[in-house]
């Protein structure tokens, strides 16, 4: 069985810009702005044999406002830049109720099937709580990013920043031989 990152996108892979104190996701290429300080980092998760999963909500989708020619395009900026393995996506409003949409471990379920992932080895880093508390449902270790949407959910680890959580990681996993990919 192997070993992932699943990786929050907005926040932590792109520059998010705030309105009304909310993050707002960018809708189009142009808008996109790639964390440059993530690349050298994921190279070192990627150098340590794991595989790099993106994560996003993009409810732009069905309430119909983001296209998802744009989201391709976005996408590819993003797999060229960061060598990920795979891209997930839940294009879902939250009143959908659906099983993919954070704090529902929906995507980490879908690719551990798809990846044959050992869940309870593969590690979540995101700067909100959906995505720690889906990390705990589906048995994977969070490293939650301060930030100001983590909100009040349990998470494994609270990280000043991603360079933190990448060398938290790597320590987790070479503590426990167990964690190899």
């Amino acid at each position: 069985m192997k070993a992932a990152v699943f990786i929050e996108r907005d926040g932590v892979l792109n520059e998010v810009r705030v309105e009304r104190q909310q993050p707002v996701s960018p809708l189009t290429l142009g808008d996109f702005h790639v964390n440059q300080q993530a690349i050298p980092l994921l190279q070192k998760l990627k150098a340590a044999g794991l595989l790099l999963i993106a994560t996003t909500n993009q409810p732009g989708l069905s309430r119909g406002y983001q296209s998802r020619r744009e989201l391709d395009r976005i996408h590819e900026l993003l797999r060229a830049t960061f060598a990920l393995d795979d891209i997930l996506v839940c294009p879902h409003d939250a009143a959908d109720h659906c099983t993919c949409r954070p704090p529902k471990p929906g995507l980490l379920v879908e690719a551990g099937f798809k990846w044959r992932l050992n869940l309870d080895h593969c590690f979540v880093i995101s700067d909100k709580w959906q995505d720690a508390e889906a990390a705990r449902t589906a048995g994977a270790t969070s490293l939650l990013l301060q930030s100001s949407s983590n909100g009040k959910a349990r998470s494994d680890l609270v990280l000043p920043g991603l360079a933190a959580a990448v060398d938290k990681l790597l320590r987790l996993r070479t503590a426990k031989p167990l964690l190899a990919a």
